[in-house]
């Protein structure tokens, strides 16, 4: 099947499945063309079987803001018509279902009928979704699509809650490619991060406000206050200041290493003992996910799509958002015993597994089949 994806091309969690999505479809066989304004950062190589198309935003000093989801729109209908794409897969609701439903309704001017699914992925639909200038046409939106997918089954209920929705909503959860994560690096070199007798402690996110990345540092100062520890921030973002900040007046500077921006994950989880992520939502948690697929096991918040992915008392455990003692004590039960500690390692593994591509991608196939037959019988 020749299937076109729209997503963002950032390091963001929905850009990052979506990426991975289509390198895995086309592994499979299916033409993947991905429709952006960048090239995607997962996406590495192109091909035969994955194409890239770059949106074009024309300066025009008549518009304030450039109107991308115009350009986006027109991209979509000439790639359709050049490549006789069968079905388009947009992630993120806000704008790029908005320009998906506008390509469909040019095609069809012409005679050309395309199946549109939208997937769902969290702050299109909790934050920048439900504001009330964007609200009416989120809702049209995600009416008018073909086929809509949530990440997790939260996300679906707040969106049926926030949203005057008229259609069904499929759960298909974020996945993760066990094949890729490398747990067994021979030059870890844990050494040039932390000492030996140090647990290693690591934070992954963009670094937004809800992400609560003061609570991290907070949550760390805890922890080290009891055992010797270093804690890892990989990401950029808003708050990374005020962490610096934080970590200077608590006197935890030379404990805490920011990192940055990084495509070494897998290196960078395979010596951490644990992973934070005190968020105050989560549509699914997938920095989570990564985190237990390398052995690490997870301090969370309980909101969101979080507790579908770190399970209480066997993966990590879960608190109240805000509830920094909490985390600190239960960071305390895992990380103070080493036989302990390497029981939610492996737990981690063998849930994070149960998310592994293998079994996720046949629903997004089987999805993509019906979306495409219907799509067939409608047009005739």
């Amino acid at each position: 099947m020749k299937i076109a994806i729209v997503c963002y091309p950032t390091f963001g969690g929905s850009g990052v499945v979506a990426t991975e999505l289509g390198i895995a479809l086309a592994n499979r066989g299916h033409e993947v063309h991905f429709i952006t304004y960048k090239q995607p950062v997962r996406l590495e190589l192109l091909g035969n079987d994955i194409h890239f198309h770059e949106v074009h935003v024309p300066e025009y000093p008549l518009f304030h803001y450039q109107p991308y989801e115009l350009a986006l729109s027109s991209k979509l209908v000439d790639t359709v018509k050049h490549f006789d794409i069968e079905l388009l897969h947009v992630h993120y609701a806000i704008p790029h279902a908005y320009a998906g439903y506008m390509a469909k309704k040019i095609l069809e001017e012409e005679g050309i009928y395309i199946p549109m699914i939208t997937t769902l992925h969290g702050t299109d639909i909790t934050l920048v979704g439900n504001h009330p200038e964007y609200k009416p046409a989120v809702t049209f939106s995600i009416n008018k699509s073909d086929v809509v997918t949530s990440v997790s089954e939260n996300l679906k209920s707040q969106t049926l809650q926030l949203f005057d929705i008229k259609r069904d909503i499929e759960v298909i959860p974020n996945f993760i490619d066990k094949k890729k994560c490398n747990t067994e690096f021979t030059d870890c070199q844990r050494s040039l991060m932390a000492e030996d007798n140090e647990r290693i402690i690591t934070h992954i996110s963009n670094f937004r406000k809800v992400k609560r990345i003061l609570d991290v540092i907070r949550i760390f100062h805890g922890i080290q206050q009891q055992i010797p520890a270093k804690l890892v921030m990989v990401g950029e973002g808003p708050e990374k200041e005020k962490a610096e900040v934080l970590c200077d007046k608590l006197n935890i500077q030379d404990k805490v290493i920011f990192l940055g921006n990084s495509n070494e994950i897998d290196r960078i989880l395979c010596f951490s003992d644990l992973f934070l992520l005190p968020s105050e939502t989560e549509s699914f948690g997938l920095a989570a996910l990564e985190a237990m697929m390398n052995k690490v096991a997870v301090i969370s918040s309980n909101t969101g799509g979080i507790p579908e992915v770190n399970k209480h008392g066997i993966t990590g455990f879960l608190s109240n958002v805000g509830d920094i003692d909490d985390m600190v004590k239960n960071s305390l039960k895992i990380l103070k015993d080493d036989s302990t500690l390497l029981q939610f390692k492996e737990n981690a593994y063998k849930v994070a597994s149960e998310f592994d591509i293998t079994n996720i991608l046949p629903l997004y196939e089987s999805m993509y089949e019906r979306a495409h037959k219907s799509n067939l019988k409608s047009s005739y």
